[in-house]
This record gives C-alpha cells, sequence and structure tokens, in this order.
C-alpha cells in the first residue's frame, strides 16, 4: 500500500538543482487521533520539537500563511508558510516555504495519512514527502539526508504524541465502563 500512496500524493517533477523523497512511519494509534495533530497548520508545536512558536493570521484555510519560530540548534530562527492543501477526506496536508531565514528554498512538502492495522489495533501509516532547492555549496545527498532527518524527528515526536494520546483514550474509557 505505501507504494500506492507514494505514487498518488507524493511524486514530484524535480529540475537538475532539486531533490525529493519520503519518509513513512507506522504508528500505534487511530488515524482519528494522528490527522487532528497533522491538520493543525495552525499548531505544529503540538508535535513537531523544533517549533517554539507559531502565529496564523484569519482563518485557517487553503492560502493560509504562518509565521513559525524555530528553536536553537538548527541552522534557522524563523520559517514562513502557506497552507497549499488540507483534504479531511483523504487525510492530506501541504505545506509551502514562502520565505524565512533558512536555505530550504522552494521547500514543498505532503503529509498523508492513512488507517492501517497494528498488532490487532488501529493504526496510522504517516508519509511525508518534500522537494526542496539544493543550496549552494550542498549536494542533493546531504540536503536530503538533513530534510529526511528532520521529518524522521518530527514523525517521531507525532508517533509519541499520537500513541500517548491513545492510551490516554484507552485508559479513560475502562475507568467510565468501571466508574458509572
Amino acid at each position: 500500500m505505501e507504494t500506492q500512496y507514494i505514487c498518488r500524493n507524493h511524486s514530484y517533477q524535480l529540475n537538475e538543482y532539486q531533490c525529493s523523497s519520503s519518509v513513512v512511519k507506522h504508528i500505534k494509534a487511530p488515524v482519528d487521533i494522528v490527522w487532528s495533530l497533522v491538520r493543525r497548520f495552525d499548531q505544529p508545536q503540538k508535535y513537531k520539537p523544533f517549533v517554539s512558536r507559531c502565529t496564523v493570521d484569519g482563518d485557517l484555510k487553503i492560502g493560509s500563511v504562518r509565521e513559525v519560530n524555530v528553536k536553537s540548534g538548527l541552522p534557522a530562527t524563523t520559517s514562513t508558510e502557506r497552507l497549499e492543501l488540507l483534504d479531511d477526506q483523504e487525510h492530506i496536508l501541504g505545506v509551502k516555504f514562502v520565505g524565512g531565514d533558512h536555505r530550504l528554498k522552494n521547500y514543498s512538502s505532503v503529509i498523508t495519512v492513512h488507517p492501517e492495522i497494528i498488532d490487532g489495533r488501529p493504526g496510522t501509516l504517516v508519509i511525508e514527502s518534500f522537494v526542496v532547492d539544493v543550496p549552494e555549496g550542498n549536494t542533493q545527498d546531504e540536503t536530503c539526508y538533513f530534510v529526511k532527518a528532520l521529518i524522521s524527528c518530527n514523525l517521531k515526536s507525532l508517533a509519541d504524541v499520537s500513541e500517548r494520546m491513545a492510551m490516554q483514550c484507552r485508559v479513560d474509557f475502562v475507568n467510565q465502563i468501571r466508574c458509572p
């Protein structure tokens, strides 16, 4: 199934100065919990560990722009990002970087969230892909490695937060059964 999802939503036309890749993560939490975090374009700090603050003016809709403050330790402090795609039916979010003090020029990403069964329980397959210009002085491999490392860290954090939320939901459900 991963290959089908990647072909459908994560394919890019590259020029010679760009690189692209995708990262896959299996999360032991239901798709509704995972999507509730991913779809919050206005609150990426809920699961992205490198985001310290985010502000969005106006309604959350296609074309909305967010200003993201990045925690120290990365080669950036701000990023301006536009919501390109938000599909609650298909669970697809697309973002494009339109400014900031980072080296990720013409960066676009798509994240898709798909239900699956993991160890007999509802789980989620998450795929995040990107395309970005290779900065001068870097190779395609270096650029892809850096971006994939950031995405992997974000998806690990997404898994941790989602799985804690799913566990809390199960505990709350059991407590409701025992406590009328």
